[in-house]
């Protein structure tokens, strides 16, 4: 997913933030540190864990793991993952597991160890196959013309770092933004389907991933493909600059309200974000479940964490403590002290203490993805033979956070 894929999340929920350069810094604390954990139930962690494992063994043991470097190689999580694949009877053995097999390191940004968490959700669409009515907005695939490149390969300084574009006169200039394209369209690129609202075509570039009900009653799943390579703007952070929403009650509600009530300016806000994603037709698969996340496994609700790649491994358990809103809005934010797992990243997913829950499916989980943006703590966990190695305390370069 954008926060769900590359940007998934490009969100995914994340409307504001500063960047700089603070280390990631990790301490072993003990799982009697953990509020909550006493009393929670892992198993869709466990669960979710289980399927990256599955991804992981196909790997090489020589392959380090994504991220600054903590996680060790494929080889260190063997044993963990075959114990992993044994079938928890209630949520005691499951925490059980965790604590035989896992040392928890609380996470820190220089000298800070609190971070934003906000969510995502899987949107649904209605669409048709072909432009009549009031489809009209296109979903677009990859164009022919997009090209790609690692810096990486032609400058050891550039590690990492990839610019994306299309070739002009024998140049690689930037490509299309989001304005240009929607007055121009794309020669290039044939839509998978097309969209009966504007606005939730773009969210849907927000979230990353979506699922598209047809006129013909079928279904399918939209997928984060790629990314016309121009830096993810926040249309929220747009809004509160310009004094249209107060900056303390922007979401994604109160984005799609302003937008409501002001349809001759509705394009010129979404066009301030250059960003522009093209998608992949999927079938829609099991419905449980969301679309595949930046580490190639299906996403659970409530058990996969987007986060920022620069910093963290994937596939890796994640205890947190914060908050998340009701799915009513009536009702006031509730504790989210939960384990997940690493399974996506976004665009606006920026930092080491930085993270995108993945909500799953439905009104509920738009209503609470949309209005989450809590303060909190991160805790990871590594399998014993990894922390022996690390010992009790490690220190990265961090990410731009």
């Amino acid at each position: 997913m954008f926060c769900c894929a590359v940007f998934a999340l490009a969100s995914c929920a994340g409307w504001f933030g500063a960047r700089h350069e603070r280390p990631l810094r990790l301490e072993e604390i003990s799982f009697d540190d953990l509020d909550g954990w006493s009393a929670s139930d892992p198993r869709p962690a466990l669960d979710a864990f289980a399927r990256s494992c599955a991804l992981r063994a196909k790997r090489p043991d020589s392959e380090a793991l994504s991220g600054a470097g903590y996680g060790g190689k494929a080889g260190d999580w063997r044993n963990v993952c075959a114990a992993a694949r044994k079938k928890m009877a209630d949520a005691a053995f499951a925490r059980a597991f965790f604590e035989a097999n896992f040392v928890p390191y609380s996470v820190g940004a220089g000298r800070e160890h609190e971070g934003l968490f906000t969510g995502y959700y899987e949107p649904l669409l209605r669409g048709s196959r072909t432009l009549h009515g009031a489809f009209k907005t296109p979903l677009y695939g990859v164009p022919d013309d997009l090209v790609s490149a690692d810096l990486g390969l032609f400058k050891d300084s550039l590690k990492g770092q990839r610019v994306t574009g299309r070739v002009e006169s024998g140049a690689l200039v930037p490509y299309l933004t989001r304005a240009e394209i929607t007055r121009f369209g794309l020669a290039g690129a044939a839509p998978i389907v097309y969209v009966d609202d504007p606005v939730d075509a773009f969210f849907l570039h927000v979230q990353g991933s979506g699922r598209v009900k047809l006129d013909d009653g079928t279904w399918l799943r939209a997928v984060y493909a790629g990314q016309n390579g121009h830096p993810y703007t926040a249309i929220g952070r747009v809004l509160a600059d310009r004094g249209a929403i107060a900056r303390d009650q922007v979401s994604m509600q109160s984005i799609r309200a302003w937008l409501a009530k002001h349809p001759k300016e509705m394009q010129s806000v979404l066009d301030a974000n250059p960003s522009y994603v093209f998608f992949a037709e999927k079938p829609l698969g099991d419905p449980k479940f969301g679309a595949e996340g930046a580490e190639g496994v299906a996403l659970t609700p409530g058990a996969s964490l987007a986060v920022d790649r620069k910093a963290h491994a994937l596939g890796v358990p994640v205890w947190l403590e914060t908050t998340a809103p009701d799915a009513d809005p009536k009702k006031p934010d509730a504790q989210f002290h939960q384990l997940l797992v690493t399974q996506d990243t976004g665009g606006a997913i920026t930092g080491s203490v930085r993270g995108d829950v993945y909500w799953g499916y439905g009104a509920d989980a738009a209503s609470i993805a949309g209005r989450m943006k809590s303060k909190g703590r991160m805790v990871i966990l590594l399998p014993k033979e990894v922390a022996t190695r690390l010992g009790g305390r490690a220190e990265y370069a961090g990410p731009n956070s």
